[in-house]
């Protein structure tokens, strides 16, 4: 794996700090009187948060990792301006977990498409997105291993033509399957199977983007029925000898890899957790002190606790932040691991010291704590924290490790 990451051609500076806290402030209330308030029926109906979407498009900031030359704000990891998308997501998932994970996935694919698409390719997609409010998402999940009562296997054959690829089988957990125009596709030309299956497919991996469209791509809308993250609308996708044509092709085969790109996204995950467990915590504030609680000696050691776990998941995110702005590649990689596993464990305890503090009201709805706790428990499994342990061990004892999905 290569240790430096490609830059954008002719990478704009980035926004003064004082117009980052404006676009912070009106994130934030945009959140506050639109999006929290939607996200009760979101997750009870299962439905794409479109709305929110449509909010974050009319407000400018759907183009968030878009270069600034683009139009976009010009920000994240691959234009060294970290910081302000992670406290956006954070904001975000305060107000509703779904929306940041389908935010994250928009984001994410942005900027894969900044750090490895060609010149036109990225004057195509940006200003689709910038002008026409696209919604990108990026699917991998091929899981080998069928949830209870289901026959079907996943899995995807790409099979050569002129000018391109024909696409035949499924993805699953393809995160806002109902609501992005164009998902960018981690396929195996070789052989069915998803990114994470094993580490033998890294160096062919292909991402292909996939407009979706396209009739032959279809949504399985009953593959996702679970008990949180539900707005997500994780749907499996059936892709039906679709054609994905050689222009779409991003970057050169294992490039995902090579970047080391999945590196960047996991502390993006963790600002997401980083929410909701400061929704949680003013929740529970506000709470206790409207019912006097403040007197109660067991009450203070838990508020305290929340107090300090929410303070340790910004400095985390704050210190991850700053090594991928300073080019410290190596340190950012796997401090970007250590900050999704603290912030993981942090925001669970923040949210058990809340419903022990409140007591079972704060579980009955509509209380967002409910909806949290479920949230949170299945998105933290979207990767596996005892490998991600494993792989920090790994990595103190001068073991060989691998970043990029926490196994070897």
């Amino acid at each position: 794996m290569t240790d430096d990451l490609p830059r954008a051609a002719g990478s704009a500076r980035s926004p003064a700090i004082g117009d980052d806290q404006a676009v912070l402030v009106t994130v934030a209330k945009l959140a506050a009187d639109k999006f929290a308030p939607r996200a009760v029926e979101y997750d009870r109906k299962a439905v794409f948060p479109a709305e929110d979407f449509d909010d974050l498009f009319s407000s400018g900031f759907l183009g968030v990792t878009v270069p600034c030359e683009y139009g976009g704000l010009g920000y994240g990891p691959q234009q060294r301006h970290t910081l302000p998308l992670w406290e956006m997501t954070t904001t975000l998932a305060k107000a509703d977990l779904s929306l940041a994970r389908c935010w994250e996935g928009h984001a994410n694919a942005l900027v894969l498409i900044d750090a490895l698409a060609t010149p036109e390719q990225k004057r195509r997609w940006f200003a689709g997105v910038v002008e026409h409010g696209e919604k990108w998402a990026a699917w991998s999940g091929e899981p080998q291993t069928p949830k209870a009562g289901e026959r079907l296997r996943f899995g995807t054959t790409l099979v050569p033509v002129h000018n391109g690829w024909v696409l035949h089988g499924s993805k699953a957990f393809a995160t806002s399957a109902t609501g992005a125009q164009w998902a960018i596709l981690l396929v195996d030309p070789d052989t069915p199977g998803g990114a994470r299956q094993t580490s033998e497919a890294h160096g062919r991996l292909l991402l292909l983007a996939c407009d979706l469209s396209d009739p032959t791509v279809t949504v399985d809308a009953s593959w996702w029925d679970p008990g949180g993250m539900r707005a997500t609308v994780s749907h499996a996708v059936r892709f039906h000898n679709t054609f994905i044509p050689r222009e779409h092709l991003i970057g050169g085969p294992g490039s995902y890899f090579d970047g080391q790109w999945q590196t960047a996204f996991v502390p993006h995950y963790a600002a997401s957790f980083l929410g909701g467990a400061l929704a949680a915590y003013e929740y529970g504030l506000a709470y206790l002190k409207r019912q006097g609680k403040g007197g109660d000696p067991y009450v203070q050691q838990r508020v305290g606790s929340m107090a300090v776990n929410v303070e340790t998941g910004r400095l985390w995110l704050r210190h991850v932040a700053g090594l991928w702005d300073e080019d410290r590649l190596d340190e950012a990689r796997i401090a970007g691991a250590r900050a999704w596993h603290t912030i993981a464990h942090l925001a669970q305890e923040t949210v058990h010291h809340v419903i022990h503090a409140c007591g079972a009201r704060s579980l009955i709805r509509p209380s967002p704590v409910e909806r949290i706790l479920r949230d949170l428990t299945l998105y933290e499994l979207h990767d596996n924290r005892d490998h991600v342990l494993a792989t920090i061990g790994r990595a103190v004892l001068g073991e060989q490790y691998d970043l990029s999905f926490h196994r070897l």
